[in-house]
């Protein structure tokens, strides 16, 4: 009989985390039953705003959590666990580990792992003394998804000892395309067949410094492009962005994007601006599409960067942006950076990696 391991997330909305836990559940599936609960929001809307759900759709469950603590929400959950007959519980993130810790508690359910995705927000006290006492009470196995989270985490909690598994894309989803598949891809795109094209897949929020890359923009060729897929609350403050810089034209953007293999297809350089990161997976999905990448030097996108055909900038500095960019759009790369993110980030060790955990420390096959 297959253990039955619920992942527990904020939400279901397109991003990092979110693709992870799906990327996991399809991985694993052949070894385990495996359920992810979205704390907030709701079937019907969910799946029209992200309709790579469909395929996973028997096992999605949300609980239409409301703003601030909930304690319906948490006896829900509960219900859930014990419903669904759970053997192991893994949140993702502060709020999962909250409501999916205690519930598993709860539940008596003994394998509880929690994966930390990123630092920074632990530089906030409150956040930061939050999570140690959530960490104190539930007890966790906890993973850094690099070796930056780990350090943060090993520097404000002496006790925690965090198994390190480095995120992983799906080297067989993402390939590089043939040779006419570019201008098709950006046929079906409707942006510029004759340019050479930037692209950036990122949430449109301050913390992703578009500006930056907007800023930089301005002062490259008139032959470069820039395309963004994502959205977000910033999209009305950026396109106002783009006018004032006399960008509006070279920018192009696209809203969320269902199937990214296009997106990576059409464009010639990947560049991620963020002013904080944990360990992005879009880089790695733009490398393992044969598509170089720049990227700025915070949290573990270090991890993430091809050294041969890629390169690392400062965040919020777009000078230094531009003149990384400027020889990128020069010159061709022949060198793919597909070697590295099969080494690095494939999504297969990643799953191996997390089922290793969960059955020789939280011995979920005897649950």
């Amino acid at each position: 009989m297959k253990p039955v391991i619920v992942q527990v997330v904020q939400h279901l909305r397109p991003g990092g985390i979110e693709t992870m836990a799906l990327d996991l559940q399809r991985q694993l599936a052949d070894r385990a039953e495996i359920h992810i609960v979205s704390l907030e929001g709701d079937s019907h809307n969910t799946l029209q705003q992200w309709p790579r759900l469909t395929e996973h759709e028997g096992h999605l469950h949300f609980l239409g959590k409301p703003p601030g603590t909930s304690l319906k929400t948490l006896w829900r959950l509960f219900r859930l666990l014990r419903r669904l007959k759970a053997s192991a519980v893994h949140s993702h993130h502060i709020g999962p580990l909250l409501y999916g810790g205690l519930a598993a508690r709860m539940a008596r359910i003994r394998c509880l792992i929690h994966t930390e995705h990123d630092a920074w927000h632990l530089s906030t006290p409150s956040r930061r003394n939050l999570q140690g006492r959530l960490l104190n009470l539930v007890r966790p196995l906890i993973v850094a998804d690099c070796d930056q989270v780990a350090r943060v985490l090993r520097k404000h909690y002496r006790y925690c000892h965090p198994t390190v598994i480095m995120n992983g894309v799906d080297v067989e989803y993402f390939k590089p395309c043939a040779s006419d598949a570019k201008q098709r891809a950006r046929k079906q795109l409707s942006i510029p067949e004759d340019q050479f094209i930037i692209g950036c897949a990122a949430r449109l929020e301050p913390v992703k410094g578009h500006k930056f890359l907007f800023r930089a923009l301005a002062a490259l060729p008139a032959n470069v492009s820039l395309v963004l897929a994502g959205d977000g609350s910033q999209r009305a403050c950026l396109e106002a962005l783009a006018s004032d810089l006399g960008q509006r034209e070279r920018i192009h953007f696209l809203g969320a994007q269902d199937d990214m293999r296009i997106f990576y297809h059409a464009i010639d350089l990947f560049c991620l601006p963020s002013l904080n990161e944990g360990l992005p997976l879009s880089p790695l999905e733009a490398q393992a599409s044969g598509i170089p990448a720049i990227v700025t030097d915070v949290g573990g996108c270090s991890n993430t960067v091809c050294p041969v055909t890629g390169a690392l900038v400062p965040p919020a500095d777009s000078e230094t942006l531009h003149r990384t960019l400027l020889p990128f759009c020069e010159q061709s790369k022949p060198v793919t950076p597909r070697h590295f993110v099969l080494s690095a980030g494939d999504l297969r060790l990643t799953a191996d990696q997390y089922f290793e955990l969960l059955n020789t420390r939280g011995r979920i096959a005897k649950c």
